[in-house]
């Protein structure tokens, strides 16, 4: 039996960290996750992404595991096909709170992503997905938005950049949701006090593990949380200033396996290329 090794749990982040460019993990990152396996560690996807975004890519990886999905609203099981936990946002709030950051900022263009397996991600006038893979259907007014449960609202602003935006949400918001930056052109409100950090801290209860036995990756501010949550926490080369400044590490950008570079340091064994 393999011995247990120092980090029980391999957390990581999709965009921007595990995933290069195109949706893909590269070979030598593949092999990395599998040294870390036969080690004993177990690997965790923690995504901003929700369940219906996340389900078929998670699938082509062949990935069978747990994973946090929609900023640790919801709990994946990857290989049993079908949701373990879910904590939705509530509409009147999410609403209220959209409203005091428009009287912040002016107006802001938003989207959500619905609660459920096969929930939708629906956007109204104005707004533009940042990722173009991840599928959306239009409304035609803001009120549509709200008539079935969701997990969290997306929310972009014709002039603010991200960080001014995330910033000036914050402190409208208030504590009717907790606000996140995940990535470029992506400000979210989720459930308050519903984060990747407590999303992990609930799967590894579920996987009967410590997360402080955990080595986190990401790339955004959204991971802060999860590092926070975890042993010991990796920022990308590619990753915001704000999470470079936290992390304990800094590696290589998604697209040069920064990933592996340090999984295969950490399980001990040297790079193949």
């Amino acid at each position: 039996m393999p011995i247990p090794p120092a980090y029980a749990l391999v957390a990581t982040d999709l965009d921007g960290t595990l995933l290069r460019r195109d949706d893909t993990v590269s070979p030598r990152t593949r092999a990395a996750l599998g040294l870390a396996a036969a080690a004993g560690a177990r690997h965790l996807v923690v995504t901003g992404r929700p369940v219906p975004g996340v389900r078929e890519l998670l699938a082509a990886l062949g990935y069978q595991g747990l994973a946090v999905c929609g900023q640790g609203t919801q709990l994946y099981d990857a290989g049993a096909g079908h949701i373990v936990h879910t904590v939705t946002l509530d509409r009147e709030l999410a609403d209220a709170a959209l409203g005091k950051i428009e009287a912040q900022v002016g107006q802001v263009f938003a989207a959500v992503d619905q609660d459920g397996p096969d929930g939708r991600t629906l956007i109204e006038p104005g707004y533009r997905m940042p990722h173009p893979a991840l599928p959306s259907q239009r409304a035609q007014h803001r009120d549509e938005l709200w008539a079935a449960p969701v997990i969290k609202v997306l929310i972009r602003h014709p002039d603010l950049d991200d960080d001014a935006l995330a910033a000036a949400a914050h402190a409208a918001v208030g504590d009717l949701a907790t606000v996140t930056l995940s990535g470029p052109g992506t400000v979210e409100l989720q459930p308050y006090g519903v984060d990747k950090g407590a999303g992990i801290t609930a799967a590894a209860e579920h996987l009967d593990l410590d997360p402080m036995t955990a080595i986190a990756f990401g790339d955004m501010p959204n991971d802060l949380p999860m590092f926070r949550s975890c042993g010991y926490g990796v920022a990308m080369a590619n990753a915001h200033p704000l999470l470079r400044a936290a992390a304990d590490e800094v590696t290589l950008s998604h697209e040069e396996d920064g990933v592996a570079v340090v999984l295969e340091r950490v399980f001990c064994r040297s790079p193949k290329n």
